[in-house]
């Protein structure tokens, strides 16, 4: 259910009051107090005044497992969702977040992306377009001559001809991606850099692959991801990001935490040291990165163990996650 807009004023000073009293004097709001107030924010029914002050006040606080959760209730009512794909389709969908890009290394996950797709699971990428000082997915993606996707129907189309569908999250959730554009202002990241990671914009389960930074996170985010609430949008992979990406590291894998039914099994081991460096992109730039990944494609160029074992493990899991929805359906 979508949220009901209203157009009027929304006070926010008893919530700032509670989460504004620094790092170790705030208190957390309840999962419905955190729903209330991040709609309001959506709806754009916040001062700017008060809206700095909350923006910064959880950037000190962090959020609480109630406010992730009731703040992400209010995102995902705050956008259409995306139909799940075809029931002939033996796949659950896999959601690929992008909002950090290429710093250092090659972005390579539009070649996850893509490795899925050819599998036959509908694949969703959404993020921004840019970013700067990094090479975003978009722009590999747009080297490689992919469009875009602005709507549900053609992201649609592209699950059907086994296409990654790269959504902008101007497109996908356009109040969350004004949220995200006050970083622009303040300086500094907020909430909506974590919902963006974690929403799930399928009506039914699908599996989301998400990534953290800092170790803390990983906490807050594993206690959430095993509530009755999240367990029911699907699993979830929760990896150390590759730069902030959600593909594993081609030079060596992460631990990657797999969440489902409310459990988790810790799916690959950390790897401390490489078995071999893969060759990669020798640039980092969109353009190399494309033709990098135009020959991984074509077999020329071997794809990296740690990306090929998350395809696989991506792949095992969207079936079975699709078998719990639709347990009289054939596995062919």
């Amino acid at each position: 259910m979508q949220n009901t807009l209203s157009t009027d004023p929304f006070i926010a000073a008893r919530f700032i009051k509670e989460i504004g009293r620094g790092k170790d004097g705030a208190r957390s709001l309840s999962r419905s107090d955190a729903h209330d107030l991040y709609a309001a924010m959506l709806d754009g029914r916040v001062s700017d005044l008060e809206m700095g002050g909350i923006l910064l006040a959880m950037r000190i606080k962090g959020e609480s497992v109630d406010e992730i959760a009731g703040f992400l209730d209010a995102a995902e009512a705050s956008f259409a969702p995306l139909s799940t794909p075809d029931a002939a389709s033996i796949y659950a969908p896999v959601v690929i977040p992008t909002y950090n890009g290429a710093r250092h290394m090659a972005n390579l996950t539009p070649l996850l992306a893509l490795l899925l797709a050819r599998e036959g699971i509908p694949t969703l990428v959404h993020g921004v377009l840019t970013d700067t000082g990094r090479v975003a997915t978009a722009e590999i993606f747009t080297a490689l001559g992919h469009t875009f996707s602005t709507n549900v129907e053609h992201a649609m189309q592209c699950f059907e001809r086994q296409q990654p569908a790269f959504m902008p999250i101007t497109a996908l959730a356009p109040k969350m991606s004004r949220l995200l554009d006050m970083r622009r202002i303040l300086g500094v990241r907020n909430s909506t850099h974590t919902l963006v990671k974690i929403m799930q914009p399928f009506s039914k389960p699908a599996l989301r692959l998400t990534s953290y930074t800092h170790p803390e996170y990983l906490v807050m985010l594993g206690t959430y991801f095993k509530t009755t609430a999240a367990a029911e949008r699907g699993d979830v992979f929760l990896m150390r990001g590759t730069e902030g990406e959600t593909v594993a590291n081609a030079k060596r894998a992460q631990q990657i935490e797999w969440f489902h039914t409310g459990t988790h099994t810790t799916l690959v081991e950390k790897q401390n040291v490489a078995e071999e460096i893969p060759a990669l992109p020798e640039q980092r730039d969109a353009a190399v990165t494309a033709r990098w990944i135009t020959q991984v494609l074509k077999g020329d160029i071997s794809v990296p163990k740690p990306i090929a074992e998350q395809v696989a493990h991506c792949k095992e899991v969207c079936k079975t996650l699709k078998l719990r929805q639709n347990p009289a359906q054939p596995s062919h």
